[in-house]
């Protein structure tokens, strides 16, 4: 009993719930970001995705393990891919290239009105637990809101920038390339570890934020003080 005792009280408890509410909104990101992809491939005359019972808020359907825990690490991921057959839509290209932008775009619509509640929490709200809390969860969803659009905006096979790319490439060349997007998938992952995409993120993503804090008022160094969970944690 006493060893258990000693753990619960060394415990990092605020260290504990900070990664638990990083892990949420990541979670939230991935879902919409994954959702809206199926959406755009079933209204564009693609079910696929629908028939796979894709089309859902459920986390856990869009789960990438190993994708949640480099949003968790280094704020940049991805999801399990929903399935998709663009021999399906009227304009196959056409119909990836929309389709692939869908859930980036989510990603930005998150991450603007994330930071439009800042802004009305940061201006309105009186200070509390609560207020912080709120504060911080929504500083931090906007935050992986803005990485996971730009990352996957990179042109690199299977992120959604290379189906863009490949909408605008002869039919040859875009269906061999999607043959061997498995194998690019492993030197996308060891790219990411490596921090080659960490610094051009970086600035994109204080960039964007800094439009979105400009849009809706909030002070942009506020916001980055509030990605801080623990510090705000500890201040309670």
């Amino acid at each position: 009993m006493g060893s258990v005792s000693e753990f619960v009280q060394n415990m990092d408890w605020w260290g504990l719930i900070a990664l638990l509410l990083t892990a949420v909104a990541a979670l939230l990101c991935i879902t919409v970001h994954e959702l809206c992809h199926g959406l755009a491939a079933y209204r564009l005359g693609d079910p696929t995705a629908k028939n796979a019972g894709r089309l859902t808020l459920n986390p856990l359907r869009h789960l990438d393990f190993l994708g949640l825990i480099m949003m968790l690490v280094v704020k940049v991921g991805w999801a399990k891919p929903v399935p998709i057959d663009m021999r399906n839509f009227r304009n196959p290209k056409r119909g990836m290239a929309l389709t692939a932008l869908a859930g980036p775009a989510s990603n930005f619509l998150i991450s603007l009105v994330s930071v439009g509640i800042c802004s009305a929490i940061f201006h309105f709200a009186v200070v509390s637990k609560v207020s912080l809390l709120l504060l911080s969860f929504f500083a931090n969803l906007a935050l992986l809101g803005t990485g996971m659009g730009l990352f996957n905006l990179i042109p690199i096979s299977p992120l959604d920038g290379s189906k863009v790319l490949l909408s605008l490439l002869p039919d040859r060349a875009c269906y061999t390339v999607l043959r061997y997007e498995r194998f690019v998938m492993g030197a996308l992952i060891v790219l990411t570890l490596l921090g080659v995409f960490q610094r051009p993120l970086s600035f994109l993503m204080v960039h964007v934020l800094n439009a979105f804090c400009t849009v809706t008022g909030m002070p942009l160094v506020n916001l980055l003080w509030a990605l801080d969970v623990t510090e705000i944690l500890r201040m309670l």
